[in-house]
């Protein structure tokens, strides 16, 4: 597919293009970010695509992206994103952008019940374009970009706007167009994850397994990853990967000898960072037993006499729904709503109502089934 596409890298060109997209009536949108080379990531350029002509806008070079906000806020203007999440989260986190008006065509995919809904897959299924992707991973944050980068870059959305009319107009012939527009305006509220200031290895796979002193030691561990990461304005798993992390956590070396003994580590590793390590290891095991860190899990609530029977069925009855759709189980009712309409009052017909995350589609669509079926119970 032929499209001209500008590279805006100045504030003139920028505020023209900006002038041209608020005239539209649906753009297309991507982004590409340096989370794989840096240790807090940021947005390196941002897609956008009209109708005949694609822009590629670098936020490094333009420092006040502000004109964009209304263009992404007016909801009289569609804006096409495929697997929107992320995209999503990075716009709001790096500039406070908000979305109105989105419409995702990853997931507007999965509502058609198409098995593959990456993009590379989409657009083999629907227009036979093979997407290279050898430049997925690489370092966005370096200027200037080759110009088989930038083109990489503008590829991806200049295939957005048909692939939207093409499945919009299935989705409407499904009668399922409602359903997706109302989980896209959900999904344009997300927010990036605030970071708290609880423990790391809370969030550490595998710390729930071990004890408080070695988890003492993780945390030591983990404290001195995140410093020279920040230091050095890398990834964490650049530094040293979590695997190796719970290796040195479980053989608690207070010699090099024993640190080169565990094979964690690369010799390159050891060098620069190996004294640091024996250093808070040591540390950590010298913390007196009633300071020791203790992993404070979430418990499932215990749910009360019969509820399991109504899950069991409700899931069941969601399989064979899922299948007469033709359409993944997991997005027409996901585990968690399942047991959230288990638990409720179910001899009040209203009750769906009250039901929290229960989206208005699946009211329409599910409720009358779900009451019919929960009334075996009463």
């Amino acid at each position: 597919m032929e499209m001209e596409t500008r590279i805006i890298d100045n504030t003139v060109d920028f505020e023209r293009t900006v002038k041209f997209l608020e005239k539209e009536k649906t753009v297309a949108v991507d982004l590409e970010a340096d989370s794989m080379y840096h240790y807090k990531e940021k947005v390196c350029l941002i897609q956008m695509a009209a109708e005949n002509l694609s822009f590629v806008i670098d936020p490094l070079a333009i420092k006040d992206l502000a004109p964009l906000k209304p263009i992404f806020s007016n909801p009289a203007i569609r804006k096409i994103f495929h697997g929107a999440d992320y995209d999503v989260r990075s716009l709001y986190r790096d500039f406070k952008i908000r979305i109105n008006n989105l419409f995702d065509t990853e997931l507007a995919c999965r509502f058609l019940g198409i098995k593959e809904t990456g993009l590379q897959s989409v657009l083999k299924t629907f227009f036979n374009v093979n997407v290279d992707k050898k430049y997925q991973k690489k370092d966005w944050s370096k200027r200037p970009l080759p110009k088989e980068m930038m083109a990489y870059a503008a590829n991806d959305v200049i295939y957005l706007l048909p692939l939207a009319r093409l499945l919009i107009q299935k989705l409407e012939q499904k009668n399922r167009m409602t359903w997706v527009l109302e989980e896209c305006e959900d999904l344009s509220n997300v927010r990036p994850v605030l970071s708290n200031e609880g423990p790391l290895f809370m969030k550490f796979k595998g710390a729930g397994r071990l004890k408080s002193r070695s988890l003492a030691v993780l945390e030591a561990l983990l404290q001195l990853r995140k410093r020279i990461a920040e230091k050095k304005d890398r990834p964490l798993f650049k530094i040293i990967g979590n695997e190796s992390v719970m290796k040195i956590t479980t053989a608690r070396p207070v010699t090099l000898r024993r640190l080169k003994s565990t094979k964690a580590l690369s010799g390159r590793q050891i060098s620069m960072y190996g004294s640091d390590l024996i250093k808070v290891v040591t540390n950590a095991l010298k913390i007196p037993e009633n300071e020791l860190p203790v992993f404070h899990s979430v418990k499932p609530p215990v749910l009360p006499n019969g509820v399991p029977a109504k899950i069991k069925a409700l899931k069941s009855w969601r399989a064979s729904k899922a299948n007469a759709l033709d359409i993944d189980p997991g997005i027409l009712c996901n585990n968690a709503l399942i047991t959230a309409i288990a638990v409720k009052n179910h001899r009040d017909e209203n009750f769906l109502v009250t039901v929290k995350g229960m989206k208005n589609w699946q009211k329409q669509v599910l409720g009358m089934e779900i009451i019919k079926l929960l009334k075996k119970f009463a």
